[in-house]
């Protein structure tokens, strides 16, 4: 089973975090929760098993990147400066869930469809289109604070 799937999953931890060392620890991750429930998990959904283990701690991955810079930001004064951000700058907003930044991620770096994304994540289109609405308005609710205040 690892050798079968582990390209796959690792692609997609990849994707989620963006950081190659980090995927490859959710991917072992995954595999060895493979491992420990093999008894309980059914044979034909193997692959969206192991994709939604990933998707999880991706997920934590990202509360646990979150919870770190907000105490590295209440320790410095925060930067007001947007010129030359990558896209990845933009999703640091606080209100930004883990599952908002993997969408939009997934959507505006590697310019994926929302039915490729809803497959990745084993949500809906429904879903994926309402993460990304919701993170976008977030966006430009911050965007548009921080012109008039600047």
């Amino acid at each position: 089973m690892y050798r079968r799937y582990r390209d796959t999953v690792l692609r997609f931890a990849v994707q989620c975090v963006g950081r190659r060392e980090i995927a490859e620890e959710i991917t072992a991750d995954a595999f060895l929760r493979l491992h420990q429930n093999w008894k309980t998990v059914d044979a034909e959904k193997l692959p969206a098993w192991l994709l939604t283990v990933v998707k999880n701690r991706a997920t934590d991955h990202w509360r646990r990147v979150t919870l770190e810079k907000r105490y590295v930001i209440e320790e410095q004064p925060r930067k007001r400066t947007c010129s030359g951000e990558s896209f990845a700058g933009l999703f640091e907003n606080r209100a930004l869930k883990p599952i908002h930044r993997i969408c939009l991620t997934l959507r505006y770096v590697h310019e994926m469809t929302l039915a490729e994304i809803a497959a990745y994540l084993g949500l809906s289109e429904v879903q994926v289109k309402g993460h990304l609405q919701y993170a976008l308005r977030l966006l430009r609710k911050q965007f548009s604070t921080e012109e008039s205040n600047g």
